[in-house]
């Protein structure tokens, strides 16, 4: 069906070439992550396989089993072959038994060659390819619910926080915010954990400004979310994190126990968590690939560019790591549908025309990505702990969001950077959402910006801004050999955050794929994307 002509006066040809350089500038990053591999993508497939628990110091048992087949053959060939191959050969009964045992050092693994190899690949493929079956089964056991309780009755859909660092204590707050209206359940990850290069085992109660992601959180919340979904009649969506060190095992988990968004952000840990940009961009491939299978949303992380960065200065940066962030998305497998791009209302108040301004950035995301459920994000930078004047930026957030036909509207607090809400805070807050959802919801029918008035200029302008970017990205070759996006980070193009692709945590767990590297994941997320 043809696209209906632009409100804002943007030419389709721009469009066309925003998403060509796009493309050209993110091509030679996914060609860079299909020739290395990690320990957390090599560990999320030990996962897949039915690995799980830890020892009595906590240490995964992935985490023991992957150390030890590093340590005799390197990571370059994958750990499914020795693994397998160390099964077959009858070092363990299963995969449990094996990693205690090379735990203690009591195995030693090697690359099989010939029919060993033949065999390892064969068995390595059957028991990756039942986990990936469950992520299946979980996606149909999303659909099947949604069509008998029901979904959401609108959109955008409301998504509300908890935090609590309790999983016990969360899972109330979770569903009284549910019963109030939201839509969405944010389960916020502690603070640091994207720094663990191991997940935390079992369900935790001392977290620290939130709650640890674990599989058993996970199973637990989902399943309060099931009774809250049947009680209410409409089926409540749980978000949680994969972002950080962990970003592979922690999609695998969110998969297998039926989680339904993930921030999921190219560039976040990069930027904001100093994570090698190379792990970054090979883990969040693997993780998309899975989310893309399991059926899951991403959440981008864009909105956080503009905590560090003037949000009218730098609204072309947005612009362009969406387009980004659409292609790495596209290319590992992901639908329109599952395209939570972010954006935030972050614009200085005292900004003359600032709601002006903020209006033409979410119209133009809006109009670049009609067919994405983008994540529109609240007031936090310019929140000054007046909460009568944050009511009202609250207000007006969610008045854009009315406009523009977000898909998830995240719940702005009046008391953000003030205290850790309460319930009452974010009765209200809801509220604020549902008074602005029907008295404004359709506005969007009958606002049509003037073809040469502030609006629609301001929104032509960032966009040819994003396209000047990219073109000049594209163009570097300061550092030869080095996508030239890597350039551009580790020069601080985004967020104002310099990162160079040979810094960073998490740069020891990057290893460059040997001829023969085998990973049963992969081979079937790759075989099989929808």
């Amino acid at each position: 069906m043809a696209r209906p002509t632009s409100q804002l006066g943007i030419d389709r040809a721009d469009v066309r070439r925003a998403r060509t350089l796009a493309r050209q500038v993110g091509k030679p990053i996914v060609d860079l992550a299909t020739q290395h591999t990690t320990v957390s993508v090599e560990r999320a497939t030990l996962r897949l396989a039915g690995l799980s628990g830890a020892d009595p110091d906590g240490t995964p048992w992935v985490n023991r089993l992957a150390d030890a087949v590093r340590a005799d053959v390197g990571l370059e060939h994958g750990v499914s072959l020795p693994v397998w191959d160390a099964l077959l050969r009858g070092e363990g009964d299963d995969l449990t038994t094996l990693a205690q045992k090379a735990a203690a050092g009591s195995v030693t693994f090697r690359v099989p060659e010939g029919k060993d190899a033949t065999r390892a690949t064969a068995a390595s493929r059957k028991a990756v390819g039942a986990g990936i079956k469950q992520v299946d089964r979980q996606r149909v056991a999303r659909e099947r619910m949604i069509a008998k309780v029901g979904d959401a009755p609108s959109k955008p859909w409301i998504y509300l926080i908890v935090a609590t660092g309790d999983i016990m204590e969360d899972i109330p707050q979770a569903q009284a915010a549910a019963r109030e209206g939201a839509d969405v359940i944010a389960v916020i990850r502690s603070t640091g954990q994207s720094l663990l290069d191991f997940v935390p085992e079992g369900a935790t109660r001392e977290g620290f400004a939130g709650t640890y992601a674990t599989q058993e959180n996970f199973r637990l919340m989902r399943a309060a979310l099931d009774e809250t979904s049947r009680e209410l009649g409409r089926y409540v969506r749980l978000t949680n994190y994969a972002s950080g060190l962990c970003m592979p095992e922690i999609a695998a988990l969110a998969g297998l126990e039926r989680l339904d968004m993930m921030l999921n952000d190219s560039m976040y840990g990069i930027l904001f968590r100093d994570i090698n940009p190379i792990r970054t961009f090979v883990d969040q491939r693997f993780s998309r690939q899975v989310h893309a299978r399991a059926g899951i949303i991403i959440n981008t992380g864009e909105d956080n560019y503009l905590t560090t960065a003037d949000a009218v200065e730098a609204a072309h940066t947005v612009t362009t790591s969406q387009l980004l962030n659409e292609y790495f998305a596209k290319e590992a497998g992901l639908e329109d549908w599952q395209l939570g791009l972010g954006h935030a209302f972050e614009i200085d108040p005292e900004v003359p025309d600032s709601f002006r301004l903020e209006l033409a950035h979410a119209m133009l995301a809006r109009e670049l990505f009609p067919d994405a459920p983008l994540k529109w994000m609240p007031p936090t930078r310019h929140m000054t702990g007046d909460i009568f004047k944050g009511y009202l930026l609250d207000g007006f957030f969610n008045l854009v969001g009315a406009m523009t036909g977000q898909g998830i509207l995240l719940v702005g607090m009046m008391t953000e950077a003030v205290v850790t809400p309460w319930i009452s805070d974010r009765d209200l807050a809801l509220q604020n959402v549902r008074y602005v959802m029907n008295a404004a919801g359709n506005l969007r029918e009958d606002f049509h910006p003037a073809p040469e008035g502030f609006i629609a200029s301001r929104a032509r302008e960032v966009l040819g801004e994003a396209i000047g970017l990219l073109e000049e990205i594209k163009a570097d070759r300061s550092t030869p050999g080095e996508p030239p996006l890597l350039s551009a980070i580790a020069d601080g193009t985004f967020g104002l955050m310099k990162r160079p692709a040979d810094k960073g945590k998490g740069l020891d767990g990057v290893a460059r794929k040997a001829e023969g590297y085998y990973n049963p994941a992969t081979e079937i997320l790759e075989g099989d994307q929808r």
